[in-house]
């Protein structure tokens, strides 16, 4: 039988590491680009209207308080819970693609051009599913 050695020992237990370590950057480079879209909704919102109300303002502004406090909790549950390897971080970080999807299917903005959206579409499925024995390892029968 192969017995593998110290290093293939240690090559192996730093190859999930790294997996985990992949799915991490793509689920926070959902989160910062969330957040940081939200920040420019609350900073200037008539940047995505033509000559809006002040109510119309409003409510861009309040969308994007919304979504910029979307980006903070996908960002903290990606850093924390998920970076842990805890099964509910990584069920809750769910709404990411959900939300991609979403706005993908229904035509929903931001912009009209949608290559976005299957970017980060699929940013967030390769973030949760490159790691998923990590949280579901295979069970081992004696």
């Amino acid at each position: 039988m192969f017995k593998p050695t110290s290093r293939g020992r240690a090559v192996a237990a730093a190859q999930p590491n790294r997996v985990l370590a992949w799915g991490t950057a793509f689920l926070l480079a959902n989160g910062l680009a969330v957040l940081a879209f939200g920040l420019a909704f609350v900073a200037y919102p008539q940047g995505f209207v033509d000559g809006g109300s002040d109510a119309q303002l409003g409510l861009l502004r309040a969308d994007g308080l919304a979504t910029t406090g979307m980006g903070l909790f996908g960002i903290v549950i990606a850093v924390r819970g998920f970076r842990r390897r805890e099964t509910w971080a990584w069920l809750a970080l769910w709404f990411v693609p959900a939300f991609w999807a979403i706005h993908f299917v229904a035509g929903l903005p931001p912009g009209m051009d949608h290559v976005h959206q299957i970017v980060f579409l699929a940013l967030s499925l390769l973030g949760l599913l490159l790691p998923i024995r990590q949280f579901f390892p295979p069970k081992i029968e004696p």
